[in-house]
């Protein structure tokens, strides 16, 4: 199930579920015909008992009936989850990358965050102010996102409480970053962090560490990896971070980013007003963005 959000006419988003490269079915829409109560975000289905199983049911009856049916044309992508309570990062999470920038191989999983408001959607423009930060970087991600609160679990456990999987940009500026002494404020501006196309749930991805992951700027390729390169999977990840604090469903974790980022290249490839960047991880999607000065 590949599940966004999506409006018509500016009207508040509602979580849907993509069908196919054509139509996209309305869930509370459908839900409401079929006698089913689900909620508008995504973040808040998640949090639904049975959240998979009433979609599905959704789907059925909006199949069945067209109510609830939408062609994609017709509808405006926004972020598939787009009020998490938290945006966790991990870093240094590629061996390769964490050499590119001369930094030590960890032991454990680096764990940094970026504000909700810093979420950004499929198609979404990355903007900043020049006078603010003039050194802004691209980081291709593999997004996991939660669906079942989660503490003090096992790594045996830990993906029973992944809803999916998205494609995530986590976008840096690095004079900030690296002039702050931590990683906050640099990673955490508005529109920072474009996420997308669509949540993928886990039973659509055979193996979440086995896929190839890739940033293309004005369509010239400059990171290509695969998640099979992942220090830390993501069982460790997610068991990880719910030893300190609470996982809930919605939140989102950033699982690192390969080498190839702009600061690190030779001469450095850094962001400008006009750039397109294009992110994809296989079997998930691809996620496309402007960037533009404020």
């Amino acid at each position: 199930m590949r599940i966004g959000q999506y409006s018509v006419d500016d009207e508040q988003p509602w979580c849907g579920v993509k069908t196919d490269d054509e139509t996209v079915v309305s869930l509370p829409e459908a839900g409401a015909a079929a006698g089913l109560d689900l909620p508008r975000a995504t973040g808040q289905l998640l949090a639904e008992w049975q959240w998979q199983a009433k979609a599905e049911l959704a789907v059925e009856y909006a199949t069945e009936t067209g109510v609830g049916v939408y062609d994609v044309a017709d509808v405006a992508a926004s972020a598939p989850v787009s009020d998490p309570s938290k945006v966790v990062c991990v870093g240094l999470n590629y061996v390769d990358h964490a050499e590119e920038g001369d930094n030590p191989i960890p032991d454990e999983p680096v764990l940094f965050s970026k504000f909700p408001t810093s979420v950004n959607g499929p198609g979404g423009t990355i903007e900043w102010d020049p006078d603010l930060t003039q050194k802004v970087d691209y980081e291709a991600e593999l997004v996991v996102v939660i669906g079942e609160e989660a503490r003090h679990v096992d790594e045996e456990a830990a993906l029973d409480h992944v809803a999916g999987y998205l494609v995530g940009n986590d976008v840096s500026a690095r004079d900030l970053q690296h002039g702050d002494g931590q990683w906050v404020r640099g990673k955490s501006l508005d529109t920072f962090a474009p996420i997308g196309p669509e949540l993928v749930t886990t039973d659509e991805v055979e193996d979440p560490e086995a896929l190839d992951i890739w940033t293309e700027v004005n369509g010239e390729r400059l990171q290509e990896s695969t998640t099979s390169n992942l220090i830390f999977g993501i069982d460790e990840l997610v068991s990880f971070c719910s030893q300190a604090f609470t996982l809930e469903p919605g939140d989102l974790l950033f699982t690192g980013t390969p080498p190839g980022v702009g600061v690190y290249r030779e001469p450095p490839v850094l962001l400008e007003d006009g750039d397109e960047v294009t992110v994809s991880v296989e079997s998930i999607g691809t996620l496309e963005n402007t960037c533009s000065y404020l």
